[in-house]
């Protein structure tokens, strides 16, 4: 019996999420199964990869083949080259200790490189978030400002004061100063 390991697909349309799950070669894509080891969204920025990696493992070294998008995933999350230092211990080429050493330096470098391009898709999400909102700003002031200007109307000069009359601020000196006579 060949054994796979493969995606199982659930989910709604457009909108799919997968099982990563080891199944009979000869069962359909989202039939039988011998075991779900984890599982897949591709809908999410990086897509989110979870499964059980020391079971992924086991299934790899009792000779499971896995499907090339499985193969990828599995490759992403060390399981695979984790198999080929467990393999240069089978030979004698390589102790267990040293393997397991090279295997943790390696999980917490590629752990640091996700983290980082996480958070670099955070932050360039903030960063257009933010300029988006300050072209926005710009755009609404600019229009508050044209509907200012059309909303005011243009100053009309006043028509020069007769010789004869006088204006409103010197009849109130003229009475001050008769008041104070």
């Amino acid at each position: 019996m060949a054994v796979k390991i493969r995606l199982a697909r659930r989910g709604r349309k457009k909108a799919a999420q997968f099982d990563i799950v080891v199944a009979d070669a000869r069962a359909p894509r989202d039939g039988r199964f011998i075991e779900k080891i984890g599982t897949y969204d591709p809908n999410t920025n990086p897509a989110s990869i979870n499964f059980d990696g020391e079971k992924a493992f086991d299934w790899i070294m009792k000779g499971a083949q896995p499907t090339d998008t499985v193969r990828a995933m599995l490759s992403y999350r060390g399981v695979l080259y984790r198999k080929h230092l467990q393999l240069g211990v089978i030979k004698g080429a390589i102790s267990q200790d040293v393997a397991d050493e090279r295997f943790t330096a390696w999980k917490e470098q590629k752990d640091a490189k996700i983290e980082t391009k996480r958070t670099s898709l955070g932050s360039a999400k903030d960063e257009a978030r933010k300029s988006a909102l300050a072209a926005e700003t710009k755009v609404k002031e600019a229009r508050a400002e044209a509907i200012r200007k059309k909303n005011t109307p243009a100053p009309v000069e006043a028509p020069a004061a007769a010789e004869g009359e006088t204006t409103e601020a010197e009849a109130t000196t003229e009475t001050t100063e008769e008041a104070g006579a």
